[in-house]
């Protein structure tokens, strides 16, 4: 009788102890997860600052705000207009510089521009800078909510141009540039956002006023 209850009282404990052991592995499951999807979390969270921060900001991730958007679109778009040697090899490595920040539909209209305005001759021992207009700087107005991730905005840049020394362009222009949001690796574009084109009739000549040009000059910038 007494060996029968030991016996008992043996498989009891190996019962909870057999529980024990499940319930362990069972958390230490859970936990090793949870460390997995911190870690990811961390690494893949995208918070937009903006540049300031005097009044204080509520920031959500993913959620770019205006003068971040603003200030994206004008540094990936002065990056593609910058050639400071010869325009035939500099606009192209422009280009490939800033593929991470386009849209694929947006590099392949910039690789056909390129391929037309060498065949035209405009690329050979040109040198290009474009620099924002004075008093056309951010202001509200200037980044506008199309929706579903998407905004255009306006930029407004003195553009120079140079052959062989010579300065043949010096114009004020209007460029309302698309951007959206863009699924990419954080390590490669950490804004999370791309150019996509422009928007309506595209670039248009202005007067450092901000008023329309003389009829007959809108053409290609």
């Amino acid at each position: 009788m007494m060996g029968s209850r030991y016996r008992s009282e043996n498989e009891n404990l190996r019962a909870h102890i057999a529980t024990l052991r499940a319930v362990v592995g069972i958390l230490a499951f859970i936990t090793l997860a949870m460390a997995y999807g911190w870690n990811r979390a961390g690494g893949d969270l995208r918070i937009h600052i903006p540049p300031d921060l005097r009044s204080g900001a509520v920031l959500k991730a993913d959620d770019p705000r205006p003068e971040n958007i603003y200030a994206f679109a004008q540094m990936v778009f002065q990056t593609v207009n910058y050639w400071p040697e010869d325009g035939q090899a500099d606009y192209g490595k422009a280009i490939f510089q800033a593929t991470y920040y386009l849209t694929p539909r947006f590099r392949d209209e910039l690789d056909r521009d390129l391929d037309q305005r060498g065949k035209a001759g405009e690329l050979a021992s040109r040198v290009r800078s474009i620099q924002e207009i004075p008093g056309h700087g951010y202001e509200e107005g200037r980044v506008r909510v199309l929706g579903n991730g998407a905004w255009v905005v306006t930029l407004d840049f003195r553009v120079h141009e140079f052959v062989r020394g010579t300065p043949v362009k010096t114009v004020a222009v209007s460029y309302p540039i698309r951007v959206v949001l863009m699924r990419s690796d954080i390590n490669q574009n950490p804004w999370g956002l791309a150019l996509d084109g422009y928007q309506g009739d595209g670039p248009q000549r202005i007067a450092e006023s901000g008023k329309a040009p003389p009829a007959g000059m809108g053409q290609k910038q």
